[in-house]
């Protein structure tokens, strides 16, 4: 006799059959989702991963780069943690440059070309050798509840999965679109099957804010075709720098690849502003918000139409294709006009188009409706992470997604749940603006966004972050050891530099002289000669050659710590003085059961968005749109006596 199963939600949702209970089910296998699946399995957690299709795990379906101008200190932040995309990344990069060297190291950006193939592939590999890890390719229709908690899932086929906890993680596949011209068809990112099977009404059922955000790529063409030498080539950086704090230069140095820098002209925006027309994006076909910050092609020339050119970045996808991504150029136009546009350029003049760039339209959430863990505050249990949370970037989703897994693992334990402020990392920054302000469009990282950026820099990510991955239990002992033995050499030489005294010989002078700074008439600490501005840490090494100063044998990754701690001391004890004050706020909590109408003095905006955000302390309170100082205020009065009437 065939065992009768209960019917969810409505009789679209009958369980067919029931699997075996397990602790995590990971919605998509994206960026994301990959990261939320590693790290609930490396903490011991049944952990089961469900995508589309299993050629779409960790798929670069837009630009073929990880990092970048701050996403790079992301990815250096999700490697001291104990995530697994900067190890990736360092497995399969084909071009590795650092970004804005030119300016201080707050600003300092690693940013490497992808072989898109070998990084699914590889990280594909890491997924399938994770103990306590399945992958499946199965099409999540249901989310079960019981009580205000997660329960289980269904899949397309009818399997029913019990589990603990749910990780939403699916990217741009929820009720996907892809658009250029009048052509749209239902599909996810690169041709993959959308999420189109009702997933999007259970969510709404269980009442979660859902919204719609386009996101768009440009095409994909023929590297035969090209003339490079119209084009200026960019190359990789000879002295490599790994994005994982594990690997060594020399452990990954390989042959790099070329990018080539082209323009956009008259003609081209000639021919985009008579097609205008044509544009789903301005004759009201795509409805989604699209990225400010990463605008298509029509965007630029409309909002900028005093710029001449445009910047155009021809990027190789691997080393085993001929295809190359036209950065700078993401359109939704047609066809026809995509090729036309993209003759006009300098070293394109014959090119072929091998794959039409495009828009895309897909269901997200509001992320004020998810508290600092990640999970969603209506529903105990269900997280979301990555561009269903609002954010765009390979990088910000890679990082959601570690945080979220780390804390459905940490909430099935019955442990203290990881939270990061704006004051310790760049993923703190990025999850507290989703949470506490919320985004009307895709939500990119910038620097400028972290007002402590001087602290939170992708050198120091370790030394920020290393202790708190290894508490977590994702960093292992081995690794944590050299770490401390890292910090013990960064001390070693501050100490060194500042106690090692440089006499005023002729040859020292002289080579001060070279260096284009005054001379020194008495003996001067190496640390005071490295605190001139024109001066290096390897300036201060040679001159330490010069006078036969003994050093020890020292990591560079340590040295270049010690160097950047002297030469920017004050600036970083303004810095920490600062945070000092971010703390004090931070740590006035706010119960979760206040009523904010009771509060008449507030008003009505901040009484509003005060029940809305629910914010955990009165410092996110105050970072809260709607919310200004004399709200805050009359908050910390409340509070004070709200105390004093529970004791």
């Amino acid at each position: 006799m065939d065992t009768e199963y209960p019917v969810l939600g409505s009789k679209e949702h009958q369980i067919v059959y029931w699997e075996e209970d397990i602790d995590v089910a990971v919605i998509g296998g994206g960026h994301a989702g990959c990261e939320a699946a590693l790290a609930c399995a490396r903490l011991g957690m049944r952990t089961i991963l469900f995508a589309m299709n299993l050629d779409s795990i960790a798929m670069m379906p837009c630009n073929p780069n990880i990092g970048g101008t701050s996403k790079g200190h992301l990815v250096r932040e999700i490697d001291a943690l104990g995530g697994e995309m900067g190890k990736n990344i360092d497995r399969t990069y084909i071009q590795s440059r650092m970004l804005n060297t030119a300016k201080g190291p707050a600003v300092h950006s690693l940013r490497a070309q992808a072989d898109k193939a070998r990084y699914k592939e590889a990280m594909k590999l890491v997924l399938e050798k994770q103990d306590s890890l399945w992958i499946r390719q199965s099409e999540v229709v249901y989310i079960d509840t019981k009580n205000g908690s997660v329960s289980g899932v269904l899949t397309a086929p009818g399997g029913y999965y019990p589990c603990k906890s749910v990780i939403i993680c699916t990217g741009t596949y929820l009720q996907a679109s892809c658009i250029h011209g009048t052509y749209r068809v239902q599909t996810g990112p690169g041709g993959m099957q959308a999420a189109c099977g009702g997933l999007t009404d259970c969510l709404r059922d269980l009442g979660l804010p859902l919204r719609r955000f386009k996101t768009g790529t440009p095409a994909r063409v023929d590297g035969r075709t090209l003339d490079f030498q119209k084009m200026e080539e960019q190359k990789g950086d000879e002295h490599i720098v790994p994005f994982s704090f594990e690997n060594s230069p020399d452990a990954i140095r390989r042959p790099q690849r070329s990018c080539w820098l082209t323009y956009t002209n008259e003609r081209t925006h000639a021919i985009i502003r008579n097609n205008l027309h044509r544009s789903p994006l301005y004759s009201g076909d795509i409805r989604g918000i699209g990225p400010r910050y990463c605008p298509s092609i029509e965007d630029k020339v409309v909002r900028f139409a005093d710029k001449e050119r445009h910047q155009v970045f021809l990027e190789p996808e691997g080393d085993h294709t001929f295809e190359y991504y036209v950065s700078g150029m993401s359109s939704s136009l047609p066809e026809d006009v995509q090729r036309d546009m993209l003759r006009t350029l300098p070293g394109l003049e014959h090119v072929q188009i091998m794959r039409t760039g495009y828009a895309i339209e897909y269901d997200c959430i509001d992320p004020l409706a998810l508290d600092h863990t990640l999970q969603i505050k209506q529903v105990k249990g269900l997280y979301s992470a990555g561009q269903f949370n609002g954010s765009s970037g390979y990088e910000e989703a890679a990082a959601q997604g570690l945080i979220a897994g780390i804390n459905a693992a940490l909430s099935i334990k019955g442990g203290d749940p990881l939270i990061l402020d704006r004051s310790q990392a760049y993923i703190g920054v990025l999850i507290d603006d989703l949470v506490t302000k919320g985004t009307n469009e895709p939500y990119r990282m910038m620097t400028s966004r972290a007002e402590y950026r001087l602290l939170l820099r992708q050198d120091n990510a370790d030394l920020r972050l290393t202790e708190l991955g290894y508490k977590v239990g994702l960093i292992s002992h081995a690794r944590y050891s050299r770490f401390l033995r890292k910090k013990e050499e960064i001390s070693q030489e501050i100490e060194r530099l500042e106690n090692t005294c440089l006499s005023a010989s002729a040859e020292v002078n002289e080579f001060l002289n070279s260096l284009k700074t005054s001379s020194i008439r008495s003996g001067v600490s190496l640390a005071e000669l490295l605190r001139r501005p024109e001066i290096s840490y390897g300036d201060v090494i040679a001159m330490g050659d010069l006078a036969a100063i003994e050093r020890p044998h020292l990591d560079s990754a340590a040295g270049e710590q010690a160097a950047i701690q002297i030469k920017y001391q004050g600036y970083i004890e303004k810095q920490m003085q600062q945070v000092e004050q971010f703390k004090k706020l931070e740590q006035k909590l706010i119960p979760q059961e206040l009523n904010y109408e009771e509060i008449p003095s507030l008003r009505l905006e901040a009484r509003q968005k005060l029940s809305k955000v629910r914010p955990r302390s009165v410092g996110q309170a105050s970072r809260i749109s709607g919310v200004s100082p004399a709200d805050v205020n009359v908050l910390l009065v409340y509070l004070e006596q709200y105390r004093l009437c529970k004791k």
